[in-house]
């Protein structure tokens, strides 16, 4: 068995162990001098790596996406987990287990696709349930679809992470139908299920998370719309008004133009799909970076360029209180007190400045 996982590792240990190389980059120390920034993973998670010293030795022997063995540091640097390596070498893909190296859903995907039947097999409108039934029997599209990730790194960024998002929002869609009168519940679910469709050709998920040509191209939701209008083909009988509803929910599931929609959503169930695909999206955010910055001291995580702020990690947080510890700041600098007022340099300066604190007064 592996040893040790990224979720074991500890400040200060030093680690020799073999990791998959998930991100690579070469860039440069001020003396011009090349070092690497990598980022190493297992199944347990990933972490961030720098080799600074002989890492010319060590530039072209392997790639992003390869097996390597390292010796190195484990530290809290700058309040970020983070290797500083001494050694890196190659390992060959007959020395490891695949499966330690590649994080996947906590459940097993075999019955998540089975609880996906049974959303489908609770549907009413026959239109909607014969689109969803032809699409998921579709062996091309349900085997990767139980496979893919949902995302590159930003959430469910795992093998079974799609399926696991789309079922998540299965569950809040129902909760937001029953909330708000007059919402097409089938619809929606629809919307639900079929929103994301397209990252199963977006995204490569063989040895690391990328994305193929054709995401890199066209991304996951004009990949989804021509997944799903090929299979109304076969439906000449569904509704064309339903049609346009339908792949409008998909073009406007991201919410807003700056984020990747061609239109913002423009009916009930469009703006609710919207709505729950960023709810379960920014809630793994944040699950997953607290849990990943359980080692950094303090109550606040790392910021979060995708959320946009730090995260506070709340069970600490309280642990902090109950134990009579002083509460750490949030990571946001104080606001500057103000130093003595400067002299005015002129007589005008000299009323200005006295007639506001008159007004002041």
């Amino acid at each position: 068995m592996k040893s040790p996982y990224v979720s074991e590792l500890q400040a200060n240990q030093t680690v020799q162990g073999t990791f998959l190389v998930s991100y690579k980059d070469i860039r440069q120390k001020r003396s011009g001098e090349p070092y690497l920034a990598l980022t190493l993973a297992d199944r347990t998670g990933d972490l961030e790596a720098k080799m600074f010293d002989n890492a010319s030795e060590a530039l072209d022997t392997f790639d992003r996406g390869d097996f390597v063995r390292v010796k190195g540091l484990f530290q809290i640097f700058q309040n970020r987990p983070q290797l500083l390596l001494h050694k890196i070498q190659p390992v060959a893909d007959s020395e490891v287990d695949a499966s330690d190296f590649f994080a996947t859903s906590a459940r097993d995907r075999g019955e998540m696709f089975r609880e996906l039947q049974a959303w489908i097999a609770g549907m009413v409108d026959p239109h909607l349930k014969s689109l969803a039934e032809a699409i998921f029997g579709d062996e091309s599209i349900a085997r990767p679809f139980r496979d893919a990730p949902a995302a590159k790194s930003v959430h469910h960024a795992w093998i079974g992470g799609l399926i696991e998002h789309v079922l998540s929002m299965c569950h809040l869609a129902k909760f937001a139908a029953a909330h708000y009168p007059g919402v097409d519940f089938d619809l929606l679910l629809t919307g639900v299920l079929l929103h994301d469709i397209g990252k199963i050709r977006e995204l490569s998920y063989s040895r690391s998370i990328a994305y193929t040509s054709e995401g890199q191209l066209l991304g996951h939701i004009m990949i989804g719309i021509g997944i799903v209008e090929e299979k109304l083909r076969g439906l000449p009988q569904f509704p064309r008004r339903l049609h346009d509803l339908l792949l409008h929910m998909i073009l406007s599931h991201h919410g807003e133009l700056e984020f990747g929609s061609p239109k913002m959503p423009l009916f009930p169930e469009a703006l609710l799909l919207h709505c729950i695909d960023n709810l379960d999206s920014k809630m793994e955010c944040m699950r997953g970076l607290i849990e990943k910055d359980k080692l950094v001291e303090g109550v606040w995580t790392a910021y979060s360029p995708v959320l946009e702020r730090s995260v506070l990690k709340k069970c600490k947080f309280l642990e902090s209180e109950t134990a009579g510890q002083p509460m750490a700041d949030a990571p946001h600098p104080a606001e500057p007190s103000p130093g003595p007022r400067a002299e005015p340099t002129s007589v005008f300066a000299a009323k200005l400045i006295g007639a506001l604190e008159r007004d002041d007064g």
